[in-house]
């Protein structure tokens, strides 16, 4: 990946967010075959692994060898940036269009678990996560659905951990800009629906762009 050193994430709590915030990574990985790339959502361990399962008909368990290097790519909300968002374009019109966006990429070797054990730490870790944020107070549970169908569902599926080798990051999010610029798309991002970058975008002083 492409990354200017005014567009490069170094800070582990910016980039854990964007993690945290787009969970459905994308793995690529070099195969016999070929290129291929799966989207699974992840989930980061307190010990930096990913965790995740695949479905048991889906190839990649079969294509992808134990220990193989794969790549999982975390993208947060992107959004076209206008010209029409810099006020200096009135002044000398210098300006063309580009792409604000905030990625990931996780390079690891790759572990595919097939006991009984590693497949409930892993639909457990995953649902647990995504329940307490979704549901709160209300999460749905493993324990809630019947024995014997959490055994069928798990007999369908392959765990997996990816053990983290390097990461590297981007946030693009008009750095480049002037303060005047950096504020228009700030407005623009927000006129146009895109709250969320737009906040993060304000939330970042002058002296951390």
């Amino acid at each position: 990946m492409y990354v200017p050193k005014h567009f490069e994430q170094v800070s582990a709590e910016a980039i854990a967010a964007i993690i945290t915030d787009a969970p459905l990574a994308c793995i690529v990985a070099q195969t016999d075959a070929g290129l291929i790339a799966n989207h699974l959502p992840l989930l980061r361990t307190p010990k930096g692994e990913l965790v995740g399962h695949v479905a048991s008909g889906n190839d990649m368990h079969r294509m992808i060898a134990d220990g193989q290097e794969v790549l999982a790519i975390f993208r947060r909300d992107d959004a076209y940036i206008s010209p029409n968002f810099y006020p200096t374009k009135q002044d000398h019109h210098r300006h063309v269009p580009t792409w604000n966006y905030e990625v990931v990429h996780v390079h690891g070797t790759v572990r595919f678990q097939h006991d009984d054990h590693a497949k409930r730490a892993a639909v457990g870790l995953l649902t647990r996560d995504h329940e307490h944020r979704l549901n709160g107070a209300d999460a749905w549970r493993m324990a809630d659905a019947p024995a014997d169908y959490i055994d069928q569902m798990l007999g369908e599926i392959v765990a997996f951990r990816i053990a983290v080798t390097r990461i590297l990051a981007k946030s693009k999010l008009s750095q480049n800009r002037d303060a005047r610029d950096y504020q228009g798309v700030v407005d623009g991002l927000r006129s146009c629906g895109k709250a969320a970058m737009a906040e993060r975008m304000a939330a970042l002083s002058t002296d951390n762009r």
